[in-house]
């Protein structure tokens, strides 16, 4: 089968070693072994690869919250992959979460690899990515909630980003009021702040060590703390 190299560039990354290795590196080893391309890139995006290869193990473990993976999760995330990637790199990436998802995954052991290894931005990013997966057939349901947070507190996200993300996935004044992390009593200015805040540390730029891939992804979680704003202006009459 083609090896593509988006996903996995030749090298040895962090990823490779500790729990995510014993998860991956076999399906990886088998890739490089039979892959048919004469060349293969030499250079390894560590941060690129390594994010991604966190997040199909991340996904793995939010479709087995309810103890089975149904064919239809399947295929959501099928199409999940495919917003992100595009056709050819989703079906590889699917047949690595495919091999992933009949395999043990010790999430602690595996959080706490990601947790030193990936800066807080592509933390925040994953969370966002997994709670796409969760609401990606229409709602959001608590075991997939429950573990999500679980992991969120494992690769030490604040409890405030945590629900910032989360409220990203509502509409509501009080999930507005939680994206931007005040309290609905705030006053106007503090508002203001906020927003100015939230809108740097989710700024698509911080991720664009990622790829431009991934940083698509992060303008729709940029877009959410916009909407954010705009709703409570328009709720308080603010220009």
């Amino acid at each position: 089968m083609k090896f593509i190299k988006f996903l996995f560039s030749v090298g040895i990354g962090w990823w490779m070693a500790g729990p995510i290795g014993g998860i991956v590196g076999g399906i990886i080893a088998h890739f490089i072994e039979n892959s048919n391309e004469n060349q293969l890139d030499a250079h390894f995006y560590s941060q690129r690869d390594g994010f991604m290869v966190s997040l199909l193990v991340l996904m793995a473990a939010v479709m087995k919250a309810d103890g089975k993976v149904l064919k239809s999760e399947l295929e959501f995330v099928k199409l999940h992959l495919q917003s992100i990637l595009g056709n050819e790199k989703s079906q590889q990436a699917l047949i690595v979460l495919r091999e992933v998802l009949k395999k043990e995954i010790p999430l602690s052991e595996v959080c706490h690899q990601i947790r030193v290894n990936i800066d807080y931005n592509s933390k925040t990013q994953l969370l966002h990515l997994l709670f796409e997966l969760g609401k990606s057939d229409g709602y959001l349901v608590e075991g997939e909630c429950g573990v999500i947070h679980n992991i969120s507190r494992m690769l030490g996200v604040s409890e405030a980003d945590y629900e910032s993300v989360l409220n990203m996935f509502y509409k509501s004044a009080e999930s507005a009021y939680k994206i931007l992390e005040v309290d609905p009593l705030v006053s106007d200015e503090d508002l203001k702040k906020a927003y100015r805040k939230m809108a740097i540390r989710f700024h698509p730029d911080k991720v664009a060590h990622l790829g431009e891939e991934f940083q698509a992804s992060a303008k729709v979680k940029f877009q959410k703390v916009n909407e954010a704003y705009d709703q409570i202006k328009k709720e308080r009459g603010i220009n």
